[in-house]
C-alpha cells in the first residue's frame, strides 16, 4: 500500500502567517536590505518544506506576472536570475530579450497553502537590463527608487491605501467567454451592506478577507459594495510600493479564491451598464519625521499648504495622466455621472463627483482621496505618477476674474490617449520610450473596440482587456 502522507510541505495556520507576515513588515522598516538578504536566504536553507520561491513582478500595463523558482537553484543562481522580456507585452523586443530580476528581500511573504498551495514562500523582484541597470518600463522598481530618493534628499514617506472595488460574476473564465447577447450573470442580487450572510458573496468576501489578512494586509471593514455582487474589501495604508504589492495580491487573492468557487472575481471597471462601476479611490499622504505633512487643523478641510500644493498640481496635469489612471476601454464606461462617476476636474470635501475628495480626517488620518482611478490601472505606475506630478508638476493657475467652469475627464480613451500623447510632463515623467511603449498597447486596445462606446458592453472591449487577453485571443483578431 502508498503511504498517502509522502510530501511533507510548509503549511503554516492562518493566525501565525498573519503574524510572521506583519514581523516581516516591521523587519523591513527596521533593517537594511543587506541583513534581510542575510535572514531571509538563512530561512531558506534552514526550512526543508519550501518546494519553490515565487517572483513577482508586473508588466507597463499592471498585470501580475510570476515564476516559480526551485529553492536551491534560486539560492545557487541569485547573481543571474534572467528571464525572456520579449515574451512579456510591453517589455522588451525580440533581438535584446534578455532581462534581470533580483530579488526585493524586504518584500517577504508567507503564503496561505489552501489558495497557493503548500510549500511557497514570494517575493516581488526588480526588473534589470542585462547590465544591472533599472529597466525603464519596471514602475515598481522605478516607484521604489523615486521613494528612496525623496526619504534621503527631503525626508519624505508616501503612504497609500488603494479601495478596490470588484464584481463576482458566475463560472470560471466568464471574461474570456464573453457573450454581448448574454452580457455576465451576477450571483446576488444584494447591495449594499445587505448580503445574507452565507450568500456565496459573502462566503466569497470571507476568504478572500481571511487570506489578506493572513498576508498581512490588516484588513478594516469588509463589505459588499453598491451594486449588486460587487464587493470591496478595505486595508490598511502602507509606504506606497507596498500598497502597490497589495493591490496586485489583492486581485490575484480575489481571483484564486473566486475560481475555486467556480466564480470569476472581474476588475473590469464597467462589466455591466445599468449599475455602479468599480474603481480604486486611492487615498494618499505624505509623512515626514513621524508626523502627517498633508495636516493642518488652521487649513482649508483641516489640509496642510503642501496637501492644497499637491491637489492643485494634480487637477492641472488631469487631463494628460487621465489614461494612467483609467487605462482599458471599458473604463471610460464608468466616468458616467449618473452613477457616481469621479469625473469633474476638481476637488471637494463633499462632492462623489468630484475627481479627488478630501475625506474627514485627523492629525494620523488626514489624507486626499483619488477617485478617478479604475481598479485595472498599473498601481505601480499610478502612484509613481502621482508623486512624480505631486513633486514636480505645475499647480493648477486660477483667474479670480472668472468663474469657475467645470471641467472633466476624458469620456473615451482616443481623447485620452491624444491628451497623454502630447504631454511633455508625461514624457519627462515616465520617459519617452514608456511613455510611447504604453500609449502603443492602448492604442492597440483601442482599435479593437469602436470609437463610440454605446449602450451595450461590446464583446471586444472585455476579450481585448489587459487583465484579460491571452495570445490565443490577440491572434485571432
Amino acid at each position: 500500500m502508498i503511504n498517502a502522507n509522502l510530501k511533507d510541505f510548509l503549511e503554516i495556520p492562518y493566525d501565525k502567517l498573519e503574524e510572521m507576515n506583519l514581523k516581516a513588515k516591521e523587519n523591513a522598516e527596521k533593517k537594511s536590505e543587506a541583513q534581510l538578504e542575510k535572514e531571509y536566504i538563512t530561512w531558506l536553507k534552514k526550512e526543508k518544506r519550501v518546494k519553490a520561491v515565487t517572483l513577482c513582478f508586473s508588466d507597463i500595463e499592471g498585470r501580475l506576472h510570476m515564476l516559480d523558482y526551485d529553492k536551491k537553484f534560486l539560492l545557487d543562481s541569485l547573481s543571474n536570475l534572467t528571464f525572456d522580456g520579449s515574451s512579456i507585452r510591453g517589455f522588451t523586443p525580440q533581438h535584446e530579450s534578455d532581462l534581470r530580476l533580483e530579488v526585493d528581500w524586504a518584500s517577504i511573504r508567507w503564503m496561505p497553502a489552501d489558495v497557493f498551495g503548500p510549500g511557497k514562500v514570494m517575493f516581488f523582484a526588480t526588473v534589470l537590463n542585462r547590465d544591472r541597470t533599472p529597466y525603464i518600463s519596471d514602475f515598481r522598481g522605478r516607484l521604489r527608487a523615486y521613494t528612496a530618493e525623496l526619504k534621503k534628499k527631503e525626508g519624505l514617506t508616501a503612504y497609500a491605501a488603494p479601495e478596490i472595488e470588484g464584481f463576482v460574476i458566475d463560472g470560471e473564465n466568464s471574461e474570456q467567454d464573453f457573450d454581448p447577447n448574454v452580457g455576465f450573470k451576477l450571483i446576488s442580487s444584494g447591495g449594499y451592506f445587505h448580503s445574507l450572510p452565507m450568500d456565496p458573496l459573502r462566503i466569497f468576501i470571507d476568504a478572500s478577507a481571511e487570506a489578506q489578512r493572513a498576508l498581512g494586509f490588516k484588513n478594516e471593514k469588509d463589505h459588499p459594495e453598491v451594486a449588486p455582487s460587487q464587493f470591496e474589501m478595505n486595508f490598511s495604508y502602507a509606504e506606497v510600493v507596498r500598497a502597490a504589492d497589495n493591490v496586485q495580491l489583492y486581485k490575484l487573492v480575489c481571483r484564486q479564491v473566486a475560481r475555486n468557487m467556480g466564480l470569476t472575481a472581474s476588475f473590469l471597471p464597467k462589466p455591466l451598464m445599468g449599475i455602479n462601476g468599480s474603481g480604486m479611490h486611492t487615498n494618499f499622504s505624505l509623512g515626514k519625521g513621524g508626523k502627517n505633512i498633508f495636516y493642518d487643523p488652521k487649513g482649508g478641510e483641516g489640509l496642510s499648504k503642501t496637501a492644497w500644493d499637491f491637489i492643485l498640481k494634480l487637477l492641472n496635469h488631469a487631463p494628460e495622466i487621465c489614461l494612467i489612471l483609467n487605462s482599458s476601454v471599458n473604463a471610460y464606461r464608468r466616468l458616467d455621472p449618473h452613477f457616481e462617476a469621479p469625473n469633474q476636474i476638481k476637488v471637494s470635501a463633499i462632492d462623489r463627483g468630484s475627481m479627488i475628495r478630501i475625506p474627514v480626517g485627523n492629525e494620523r488620518t488626514a489624507r486626499i482621496e483619488l477617485r478617478s482611478v479604475a481598479p485595472d490601472a498599473n498601481p505601480y505606475l499610478v502612484l509613481f505618477t502621482m508623486l512624480k506630478v505631486g513633486m514636480e508638476g505645475k499647480r493648477l493657475a486660477k483667474d479670480e476674474s472668472k468663474r469657475d467652469r467645470v471641467r472633466y475627464l476624458s469620456d473615451n480613451i482616443y481623447d485620452a490617449i491624444a491628451l497623454m500623447k502630447s504631454s511633455k510632463f508625461i514624457a519627462d515623467a515616465l520617459g519617452e520610450e514608456s511613455k510611447e511603449k504604453f500609449i502603443k498597447f492602448k492604442q492597440a486596445a483601442a482599435d479593437r473596440s469602436p470609437k463610440a462606446l454605446g449602450t451595450t458592453v461590446k464583446r471586444s472591449e472585455i476579450i481585448y482587456h489587459h487583465e484579460v487577453t491571452n495570445q490565443l485571443l490577440w491572434n485571432n483578431f
